[in-house]
């Protein structure tokens, strides 16, 4: 058993090296029947069965499939792991469910989602969540929980409210890629001895993993508030 082992125990298993990855498949059984129970409560409630079941898949894929081994192996994939539960699954169900009966609060679910994404990211909070299993799915649950309703309130406000709270979202998303980018050095003490195996230092592992966050995570919520601003104008345009 390797120091890593010891020190951390990531509930996706130590990371693997290459040559093991497509055999590492997560079938913990409370994962799975927490998965079964989502997909029975959102395929009952949901007004758009397609888009729960895409929810699904993008969960499956998250926990099940050798991505969850890989998160626990490179810093980068973790944060992959991460933006495809907010910035995938999340909207995903939060178009598949039926309109609350009472907006949520769009400024709070959004300063919330952001608060969370930051903290669960500071490297103390993430060397918890690797190394304790009920941390781990409270930090996935406080993710995904935040992330929904978020794009739930996005998906009902007015446009105004919704670009603007959009773009808040991909600025502040985009300052935490940045930082980890330019870091002069490795924060993310679960993979100082994960990364070797990959070919990468751990300093370049969190430096992909900022790229990632700053560049497409953050212009996932970009183009989403594009997307509302072009179908407040095209009528305007139109008719002018």
């Amino acid at each position: 058993m390797s120091i890593a082992d010891r020190v951390w125990s990531p509930y996706c298993g130590a990371g693997p090296v290459p040559a093991e990855l497509w055999a590492r498949w997560n079938f913990e059984p409370v994962g799975l029947a927490t998965l079964v129970a989502l997909a029975v409560l959102l395929l009952k409630s949901s007004e758009n069965r397609l888009l729960a079941l895409a929810a699904m898949a993008v969960l499956v894929m998250i926990f099940v499939s050798p991505l969850c081994a890989l998160s626990s192996a490179l810093f980068a994939a973790r944060t992959v792991h991460h933006v495809l539960l907010v910035a995938a699954a999340a909207p995903l169900i939060a178009w598949a469910l039926p309109h609350p009966a009472r907006a949520p609060r769009l400024a709070a679910w959004t300063s919330a989602f952001v608060i969370a994404f930051w903290f669960w990211h500071a490297p103390a909070a993430y060397g918890s969540a690797m190394a304790n299993d009920g941390v781990y799915a409270l930090m996935q649950l406080s993710l995904l929980i935040t992330a929904t309703a978020a794009w739930r309130a996005v998906r009902i406000s007015r446009p105004t409210g919704a670009v603007c709270a959009l773009l808040a979202t991909t600025v502040l998303m985009g300052l935490l890629g940045a930082i980890l980018t330019f870091a002069p050095r490795a924060l993310y003490a679960p993979h100082d001895l994960t990364t070797a195996a990959w070919g990468l230092t751990p300093l370049e592992d969190q430096q992909i993993a900022g790229l990632i966050m700053w560049i497409p995570a953050a212009g996932i919520y970009l183009a989403s508030a594009l997307s509302i601003l072009a179908g407040v104008l095209r009528p305007r345009l139109a008719a002018a």
